[in-house]
Parts: structure tokens; C-alpha cells; sequence
């Protein structure tokens, strides 16, 4: 009589091999954990048995139980979990998309344990790559959102390699993996929080900015740390960017507004002083919540912040000063010596935000208009890029538009109707118009 894995193998093959990978899922794989488990040291055995494309759905099974084992030893080592990391990035690199798309809950499981190991170990480069064709392989198309990107921006963010993820986080997401309903929104937070991370890193704060308000205007009932810290981290980005702090749009929970703002007062109280435009003043804040922003580490960031107050105090000598020396550009911007001045006004002609010259023998400073007279071919290039974006955006919102149209849950509430007057008035009639000149024939919408 064969044993409990053998009708293990034999069921994962005989399953395959008719194309039943729906029920290879539900009443094969899903119950047979306790049986893998107790047979640890022959799961070796069995991926050698099974082939990786054509029982990929096996193989996951025996990786992710292959983790429990491990981690049920106290003693695990790196060096112990070095073949389980082969064996994984043989499995994403060579199985079969279409299979594990059946069980895409516990191939992002899979991601999950891999990337927590990684991080524990201190080795996340080894998994960045390996993580980028993970997603490939589940994603339906490229902005769709699996939790697996979450565990690839933490990644990216630990070994400080942050260019990888960029193929990801630039594309404008527009759906959400539901991974068998075992979606996170968890892996939603983090994956907005680490992407607005990488983004400041980057020094691009526009789309920084966008990544912490998503994360901080998700709609909730509770708030998170995720939320705090995002929101935090806003606070600081707003100020970089435009120099105060930006209100969140209209549609934000109230419970943000009741909880969030109070827990981030230190970072409230730095926007205040930033208002007042006097440097000696923001150092005060710096200096007396020094050990709060060491402790969130956001140090570098509030440094930033203190760096951007004497551009923007610089910025406003411009708008009245034709001609100064690079010592009252010092005093008037509140920097110790003329030689700080210098660096920063180098600084931002490179970068420019101003137009300016510096006479080094005299050390006076010219100020200059802008020289741009939006009339060159890379100006017209950069304008015809935006409107293909925006045209691209907006076709992306008469799409999900149409698609929310098509919804009964939408057909219903448009025609003043719950599930309550549902059941009441029975079957649904065939010709149902709602307010937008729509009617609903047989679950199908047709315009009128």
C-alpha cells in the first residue's frame, strides 16, 4: 500500500498530467502540508521525482513546507538554507507561469519566506534579480500590483541597489493581484512606502511625494506604523518640494486626521518653523527632537530639509538684488562664513534653480533671468512627451470608468437600489435604464 507522500507524487503527476491544476490545488495540495512536513527529509527526494514544468504546482508545495522544516531548527544556519535557495531560484527561473498562476497565494508565500531569509542573512542582492522574474511570471500585465513587489523594493532598499526596482514602481499601477484573496494590505502600504523610500533616495521627490500620499490616504478604519511613518516622511518631502506642507486631498479617511497628525507633532512643529524662512530657528527644532528623528531615521532627511531653506532664502535674494557680495549672501541667509554661500550657490547654478555668476576677484555675486525661451526642439520633445502621457492617463480613466459602468454593484446604486430591494422585488427585470442612459439586458450593459 503506498504511503501517504507517495499518494502525494503519484496524485501531483496523475493531476498534471489531465490538466485538473484548480483541483491539484484545492484537494491535493492545500491538505497535504501536515504529510510533507513529516517526511522533511525525503523532500529532496521528491523534487528530483517531479519535473519543473510540468509539475510546477508540486514543487511549490515541497519549497514552501522545505522553509517550515528549516525553521522549525534552531540551529539553521545560512550555509543549511543555501540548497533551499538554489533549488528557489532554479523553481521561479524555469517553472511554469500558467500553473503557478492556480496557486498565486502560495507563490507569493514563497516570495515572502525567501525575502525574510534574505533580509535575516544579510544578503538581499542574491535576491533582487531572482524576485524581478518572480513577478513576471505571476503578473497578468505590467500594472497590475502583487504583493511579491513589496518584497522586492524592501530588497532593494536593504543592499542599497535601488535601480532595479524602478521597472516597477514607474508604471502607474491600475490593479491589484488578488492571489486567491489572500492579498495583503500590508504588502499595499509597504510596497508605496518602500517605493516613496527609494524615490527620495533618488532625489526624485515628485513621485516620492505621490508614493507616501497613496500610502497615508488609503482608505481605513484603524491607521498602521506603515501609515505613521509614510506620513512622516511626507511631511519632510512636502517641505523639500514645495516648502510647506501639502494638504492631503479631500477624499482621506478622518480617521487619518484624528490620529496620524498628533502622533507626528515634532515633525508639525519642524513645518512651522520652516514658515518663518529664519535658519536658527529650524536648528532649535532640529536640536531639541534630534534623538525622535535619529530613532525614525529621518535625520538625513530633516538635514535636507535645513539645506532647502537656505536655497529657497537664497532664491528670494534674486527676486531683489541684482548684485551682492558672497558675504552678505552669508549674513542675510544666516550661513557662518562667505565660503558656504559659495558652495551653495555653485551648487544651484549646476542644478538650476538659479541663473547667477560669481566674480571670483571681487566675490560678488550677479544674478541673471532665465535664459530659456521655450523655443528649442528638446523643448517641443519634452512638451509632446507630457501630452502623450496625459493622453495615455486619460484613456486609462475612461477605461476603468467604463468597466466600473458595467458593474451590477454600480447598475444598482445608480438606479437607487441595495441588495435589500433586490430580494424584495425578485429577479431582476430585462431592461433596466439607469441615470447615465444606460440599461442592463440579460447581465450585459448597452448604451441607448
Amino acid at each position: 500500500m503506498p504511503t501517504p507522500l507517495e499518494q502525494f507524487v503519484d496524485s501531483v503527476r496523475t493531476l498534471s498530467q489531465q490538466g485538473k491544476f484548480r483541483e491539484l490545488m484545492e484537494e491535493i495540495i492545500t491538505t497535504s502540508t501536515d504529510v510533507l512536513l513529516k517526511n522533511g527529509e525525503h523532500l529532496d527526494n521528491v523534487l528530483e521525482i517531479f519535473n519543473l514544468q510540468e509539475h510546477s504546482l508540486g514543487i511549490l508545495a515541497v519549497l514552501c513546507v522545505k522553509f517550515s522544516v528549516l525553521n522549525f531548527n534552531e540551529e539553521s544556519t545560512p550555509d543549511s538554507y543555501e540548497p533551499l535557495f538554489n533549488q528557489i531560484q532554479e523553481f521561479i527561473t524555469g517553472c511554469n507561469g500558467e500553473h503557478v498562476k492556480f496557486a498565486s497565494d502560495t507563490y507569493a508565500e514563497l516570495c515572502h519566506l525567501f525575502t525574510q531569509s534574505l533580509v535575516e542573512f544579510q544578503t538581499p542582492l542574491r535576491g533582487i534579480e531572482i524576485l524581478r522574474l518572480a513577478i513576471r511570471k505571476i503578473q497578468l500585465f505590467d500594472s497590475q500590483l502583487t504583493s511579491i513587489h513589496a518584497d522586492l523594493c524592501h530588497l532593494c532598499l536593504f543592499a542599497k541597489c535601488l535601480k532595479p526596482a524602478l521597472e516597477f514602481l514607474d508604471i502607474n499601477i491600475t490593479d491589484i493581484s488578488q492571489e486567491e484573496g489572500q492579498f495583503n494590505s500590508k504588502h499595499f502600504l509597504l510596497y508605496y512606502y518602500y517605493g516613496g523610500m527609494i524615490y527620495t533616495a533618488l532625489k526624485n521627490y515628485d513621485r516620492a511625494l505621490d508614493f507616501f500620499e497613496v500610502c497615508v490616504t488609503t482608505t481605513a478604519t484603524g491607521i498602521s506604523y506603515i501609515m505613521i511613518e509614510a506620513y512622516k516622511k511626507y511631511i519632510l518631502v512636502s517641505l523639500i518640494l514645495h516648502g510647506k506642507i501639502l494638504n492631503l486631498p479631500k477624499y482621506t479617511s478622518q480617521v487619518i486626521y484624528r490620529y496620524i497628525k498628533p502622533l507626528s507633532q515634532q515633525y508639525q512643529e519642524l513645518a512651522n518653523a520652516y514658515q518663518i524662512s529664519n535658519c536658527d530657528v529650524i536648528l532649535s527644532v532640529v536640536t531639541k527632537h534630534q534623538e525622535l528623528f535619529m530613532r525614525d531615521r529621518n535625520m538625513g532627511l530633516v538635514k535636507q530639509v535645513l539645506n532647502c531653506l537656505y536655497k529657497r532664502n537664497i532664491q528670494r535674494l534674486t527676486n531683489t538684488f541684482m548684485t551682492l557680495s558672497l558675504s552678505d549672501v552669508a549674513s542675510r541667509v544666516q550661513l557662518s562664513v562667505p565660503a558656504d554661500a559659495e558652495k551653495y550657490i555653485l551648487n544651484m547654478i549646476e542644478d538650476g534653480e538659479i541663473f547667477a555668476r560669481i566674480n571670483q576677484k571681487d566675490g560678488m555675486v550677479v544674478f541673471l533671468d532665465d535664459p530659456e525661451k521655450y523655443n528649442t526642439s528638446q523643448m517641443f520633445a519634452n512638451l509632446e512627451k507630457e501630452i502623450e502621457a496625459c493622453m495615455k492617463m486619460h484613456k486609462q480613466v475612461l477605461k476603468m470608468e467604463e468597466e466600473i459602468d458595467l458593474t451590477s454593484q454600480y447598475v444598482r446604486k445608480a438606479c437607487g437600489l441595495n441588495d435589500e430591494d433586490d430580494q424584495l422585488a425578485g429577479p431582476a427585470p430585462k431592461n433596466v435604464k439607469n441615470v447615465q442612459g444606460q440599461s442592463e439586458r440579460n447581465g450585459n450593459i448597452y448604451s441607448m
